[in-house]
């Protein structure tokens, strides 16, 4: 199998990348697994695993320090579109994000940047209405203490090869 050319598309700021450093580790037609460095480096967050769950609509990833220590789980909100000619997929971060704490602290983020885009019109009536209901789906599966199963389903793919 032939595994798709990956790009993060952003809406705050505006910009399309292709996450050619990325190792795609597993990939499903309905989710994929990928290990990666941090494209843009702050003061703790060094690499990280990544589970793209599209029909969920979010992107779930593991944030490690230097040290291979969780630094916290950080969760984007997602659509994707896959051009088959050219096997990219393109996976657009729909701005609300959440991170998850290792001591269980959940915090929402990002949400005035849904209210901007709207303002300025770099995301569509469409996309928020998504946003907003694959939010809610996420913050539902971690209140409920459904999000384990996500976490363990990227947990088996780790390894120290994959970084």
């Amino acid at each position: 199998m032939t595994y798709p050319n990956l790009y993060r598309k952003r809406i705050i700021p505006s910009e399309c990348v292709y996450l050619k450093d990325d190792t795609i580790i597993s990939c499903k037609e309905d989710r994929i697994v990928t290990a990666w460095g941090a494209l843009h480096p702050k003061k703790d967050l060094h690499h990280g695993i990544s589970g793209y769950f599209f029909k969920e609509g979010f992107k779930i990833s593991k944030f490690y320090k230097e040290d291979n220590s969780l630094l916290y789980w950080y969760c984007d909100i997602i659509e994707q579109e896959y051009d088959r000619e050219k096997n990219n997929m393109i996976v657009t971060d729909l701005l609300a994000d959440v991170i998850i704490y290792p001591d269980g602290f959940v915090k929402v983020v990002d949400i005035n940047e849904m209210v901007d885009a709207l303002e300025d019109q770099s995301i569509t009536t469409t996309q928020l209405k998504t946003s907003l209901r694959n939010l809610d789906r996420l913050l539902s599966c971690i209140y409920s203490g459904e999000f384990k199963k996500y976490q363990d389903y990227i947990e088996q793919f780790e390894t120290m090869d994959s970084f």
